[in-house]
Formats: structure tokens, C-alpha cells, sequence
């Protein structure tokens, strides 16, 4: 079986990451989308949010699942009997930061990296941009999934002033 891993904190998920999940399940016989416990990072959605809604929002793929984990990439990969890791790329800065990582994960475990290239549809997209957008209530519909939008709204959402 060709496992693949897709890893991510997806604070929130975006259209830009299901995109590269979307794809990679057509590549894979499964695809375990990873999400990261970084205890030394706080997140706008716990981890176990973000776990919930990337399994409502990727339930449309029979063959990928959803699991947390903490820890080196390689050792999960590994547990999980996964030899590739896929990595959506939307710049070449994204290259720059991934290759290195994806060069120790090779040295470290023979683990693969597969670097997708994002749809341009999604190549401006990322979680933080759509956190800023969102807190100054901007319209982030176009780019996540109606649950992730709707949360934001509701995470997001400033008091009345007293007036």
C-alpha cells in the first residue's frame, strides 16, 4: 500500500491546503493528513478543532484520514509505514524552507518529500493571511470551507462597544 503523509498545523485548514490533499488522494492509496501539536505555539483553534474540521471538510475522500501528532515528522512516518511526505509549494520560499527540511528527512529516515505546486488559484493563500483577513472582518469565504469561515466568524468576532 502507498501511504503518503500530508503534514500541517492548518490553523484553519484552507481551500489551498484541501487542494493539495484533494490531489495527493489521487496519488496514494491513503493519505494521512497529520496535524501538529506545537505546545510551544498557541494556535487560534486547539488542535482538537482543527483535527474535527479537517475531518468534516476532507470526509469527500474515502482514503484520506486525519491524526494528530507530535514529535519528529520521520517518527510519525515511520509508526504510520509512510515513506512519503507531500508538501504543497506556493513560492520559491517555500522551496527554499521545505528543501531543507525534506533533505534531513531523507538523512534522518529515508523518508521522501513530493513537493506539489499549488493551484494559482491558492498560490497567495495561507492560514495566517486568512487569520488577519478574518480578524479585521474581511470576507474569507472564497478561501476555506463554509465550517472553517463560519468559525473564524464566530472566534473572531468583537464585542459591541458600550455605547
Amino acid at each position: 500500500m502507498r501511504r503518503a503523509v500530508c503534514p500541517g498545523s492548518f490553523d484553519p485548514v484552507t481551500n489551498g491546503h484541501l487542494d493539495i490533499i484533494g490531489r495527493a488522494s489521487r496519488l496514494f492509496d491513503e493519505v494521512i493528513v497529520a496535524v501538529l501539536v506545537n505546545e510551544s505555539k498557541s494556535g487560534l483553534f486547539p488542535h482538537d478543532e482543527r483535527v474535527e474540521m479537517l475531518r468534516e471538510v476532507t470526509a469527500v475522500y474515502r482514503n484520506v484520514r486525519v491524526d494528530g501528532f507530535q514529535g519528529l515528522l520521520v517518527d510519525y512516518c515511520r509508526e504510520q509505514g509512510a515513506e512519503v511526505v507531500i508538501k504543497g509549494i506556493r513560492a520559491v520560499s517555500d522551496f527554499d524552507y521545505e528543501l531543507k527540511m525534506a533533505q534531513m528527512n531523507v538523512g534522518l529516515a529515508g523518508v521522501e518529500t513530493l513537493f506539489m505546486p499549488t493551484n494559482p488559484l491558492y498560490s497567495f493563500l495561507s492560514s495566517s493571511l486568512i487569520k488577519d483577513v478574518a480578524k479585521w472582518g474581511g470576507d474569507v469565504t472564497p478561501h476555506v470551507p463554509e465550517i472553517v469561515a463560519l468559525r473564524l466568524a464566530d472566534r473572531l468576532r468583537k464585542p459591541a462597544p458600550n455605547g
